[in-house]
């Protein structure tokens, strides 16, 4: 472990496994089904909202050394209002998935080459109530995992390119903030690399020119535009099966999942 930390709440997750009477349960190996679309459900059997509403947060603050549960946490949040079974079952099964894994944690380690970069990705329309997209971005201070966010669009995207060019708006407003901070430790970056896997969403970021496909598109994501013309974001394609922030979008399979997690460097203490 030299030159490594390991950062883990192992004893916090086996705590609250214990509290909910999930720790005899079986193991899932995602936190939740590929083939699940989780809705109001407002014909459902109502749940306890103390308790549901209690899960809900002991899950949250299990998100902060535990990304892989950001998004299926995210999503079963939006039902705390009134809770129905279905959303009671699903967090269960986020519950059953920590069980089998209590002990994985981020893995820091060091890097000679401190450049800041990040994936974003979005999943168009997919909450089935509203049908907003998804946002969802991760970004690294050389091969370390420093920030991720999950969260649904403010607005309805007409199409995939649309939402993906607004989870890159917000990615690049937390990467300029990163630059910004690290500025203050003396550390200057160059331009920034952002990987997005919708090659439309890139070019509407290189072409300045407003046309029928963005002019409906709200100026403030806009801005990218900007950052690329000035060198301080530079935005690429990357493969589908390699953008990690694919893992804050939506549920994946058991094989894409594990993969994009252990790239996240989300791992047991003795795998590092």
């Amino acid at each position: 472990m030299e030159d490594r930390i390991f950062i883990s709440q192992s004893k916090y997750a086996k705590t609250i496994v214990k509290k909910f009477g999930i720790e005899n349960s079986p193991h899932k190996r995602t936190p939740a089904a590929t083939h699940l679309k989780l809705t109001k459900d407002e014909q459902g059997t109502s749940v306890d909202q103390s308790m549901y509403m209690s899960m809900i947060g002991s899950l949250l603050f299990l998100t902060a050394s535990r990304p892989d549960i950001a998004f299926d946490v995210g999503v079963c949040a939006r039902y705390q209002a009134e809770p129905k079974m279905s959303h009671l079952t699903q967090v269960k099964r986020i519950l059953k998935y920590i069980n089998g894994i209590c002990d994985y944690g981020i893995l820091y380690s060091y890097c000679e080459d401190p450049s800041l970069k990040g994936y974003c990705d979005a999943d168009w329309a997919g909450s089935a109530d509203d049908r907003k997209s998804t946002s969802g971005g991760c970004f690294f201070l050389g091969n370390n995992l420093i920030s991720w966010f999950s969260k649904k669009q403010n607005c309805v995207s007409l199409s995939t390119a649309e939402a993906e060019y607004i989870a890159a708006g917000s990615s690049c407003s937390q990467l300029v903030w990163m630059k910004q901070m690290m500025k203050e430790y003396n550390v200057d970056q160059n331009a920034i690399t952002l990987y997005c896997d919708n090659l439309s969403a890139i070019n509407i970021s290189k072409n300045p020119i407003q046309h029928s496909r963005t002019k409906h598109i709200d100026i403030r994501h806009h801005f990218i535009r900007d950052l690329v013309e000035a060198n301080v974001i530079a935005l690429e394609h990357v493969d589908t099966k390699e953008q990690l922030a694919d893992i804050f979008t939506k549920a994946l399979d058991a094989m894409q999942f594990e993969y994009l997690r252990g790239k996240l460097g989300i791992c047991l203490h003795e795998e590092a």
